[in-house]
């Protein structure tokens, strides 16, 4: 993407605004604003060095954004012959995007050679740098992720928060932003990157989808997590926090970034927030809000291999991560996990009742599915689980599924539990 020398002709080797840590110190500077804190440095190392195809996840106010606009700036000052794309969920934000790139082009001294000519284009739309050439698209374009994506070509692109609560309310929306999104690949020139400054505001969030796609997450939360929420996040958590946290486990709930925000500015955001809301929004954790509207969890189960005709009379459950099963595939939410028993108690007991449910297909793909579960003191055991696409009517099935994890132990909640996507209560089966 870069060549040998810098658009002021050093060698990148010579010239010290080739780290952009640096470039975006002296952009800082000429804004006033006070140094680039620790975790600001950390996302331009990222931005700089990440993967061709990278997700940001910060909290509000660190500002993502104004990194990520200077960061804009930089590789055109590397190699001026590259394309940019900026795409938003609203024309006025990528608008403001592109117009304050333009800015620090045009107020910087340090920056003049960019600063377009009169010939070139330069509105907030789109502009040109001074020393590139004429191609047919601008260095740097501003676009409304609805919009015509079709026909632009980039080495870069900047996805700026494009999910918002207005294009992704609903499931037919977030299906087609989904759809939208995948016109980046398209347009994309080859060795270039695609960036996106992500908020995920649910758990079927686009966000959490692009991983699949071969997308890389960094999570850079406002507190430093606890052991339970690093388990949520994963690989996600950078270096920075990780390695503090290895040194000094008493920053547990520590402001990450205390130079931007204390914990007393914390706890003011908190309160008007609600610990669900804040969680999303500063701590970039959706457990909380995805916990008000799926309760029940595969955490909840006690997996155990088992006889098919007895239950252990006994069995105690843990929510430690020693006890997660990690042979078993985690078909639930990230972070969500099944586990293995804390306790098992040597004696054995006789089943004193069985149940079978079954859920009827519906119409086009949907399934027929049965669950059969046992009950033993106030241990309910799910033995078999089939998953079939069925026409009863006719008596044809096809694509019959039938679970390889028989004969498992899930311990009886006092509301409900789950097995299979069945409700099963105490009273139905005691």
């Amino acid at each position: 993407m870069f060549k040998a020398t810098t658009s002021l002709g050093i060698p990148i080797a010579k010239d010290p605004l080739s780290d952009f840590r640096k470039f975006l110190f002296v952009i800082w500077k000429h804004l006033s604003l006070p140094d680039p804190t620790p975790v600001q440095y950390d996302i331009a190392y990222n931005l700089q060095h990440g993967d061709k195809r990278m997700i940001i996840e910060a909290f509000r106010g660190i500002g993502k954004s104004w990194v990520t606009s200077a960061y804009v700036v930089w590789p055109l000052y590397m190699n001026p012959q590259l394309n940019i794309l900026v795409v938003s969920a609203s024309k006025s934000r990528s608008d403001d995007f592109t117009t304050f790139t333009l800015r620090l082009i045009n107020e910087n001294e340090g920056l003049a050679h960019l600063r377009p000519k009169t010939d070139q284009r330069q509105s907030k739309i789109s502009f040109d740098v001074a020393p590139a050439a004429a191609p047919h698209a601008p260095s740097v374009k501003s676009v409304v992720i609805s919009g015509q994506l079709a026909g632009s070509r980039a080495d870069v692109i900047v996805a700026d928060d494009i999910e918002v609560p207005n294009n992704s309310i609903t499931q037919g929306m977030r299906d087609k932003l989904s759809e939208a999104v995948k016109v980046f690949d398209a347009i994309l020139k080859p060795d270039g990157r695609i960036i996106y400054l992500a908020t995920p505001q649910n758990q079927e969030s686009l966000y959490n989808k692009l991983p699949d796609r071969g997308y890389k997450v960094s999570i850079w939360p406002a507190r430093h997590p606890n052991p339970e929420q690093l388990v949520g996040y994963g690989s996600k958590i950078p270096p920075l926090i990780g390695n503090a946290l290895a040194i000094d486990a008493t920053i547990v709930g520590e402001p990450t970034d205390p130079n931007r925000f204390s914990n007393f500015d914390l706890l003011e955001r908190e309160a008007p927030y609600g610990r669900s809301g804040f969680a999303l929004q500063f701590m970039l954790d959706k457990r909380l809000l995805d916990a008000e509207r799926y309760p029940l969890k595969m955490s909840d189960l006690i997996v155990i291999d088992m006889p098919t005709q007895e239950a252990p009379e006994k069995v105690s459950w843990s929510s430690d991560s020693q006890y997660i099963v990690e042979e078993l595939p985690n078909v639930a939410f990230n972070g969500d996990h099944y586990h293995k028993p804390m306790f098992m108690s040597s004696e054995f007991v006789e089943y004193t009742g069985s149940v079978m449910s079954i859920g009827p297909s519906g119409r086009g793909k949907d399934e027929t599915g049965y669950a059969v579960v046992k009950c033993s003191t106030a241990t309910c055991t799910y033995a078999d689980a089939v998953a079939s696409q069925v026409d009863i009517q006719r008596g044809h099935s096809r694509n019959l599924q039938s679970s390889p994890r028989r004969n498992r132990s899930m311990k009886l909640s006092s509301r409900v539990t789950l097995a299979m996507g069945c409700l099963i209560s105490c009273s139905c089966l005691c």
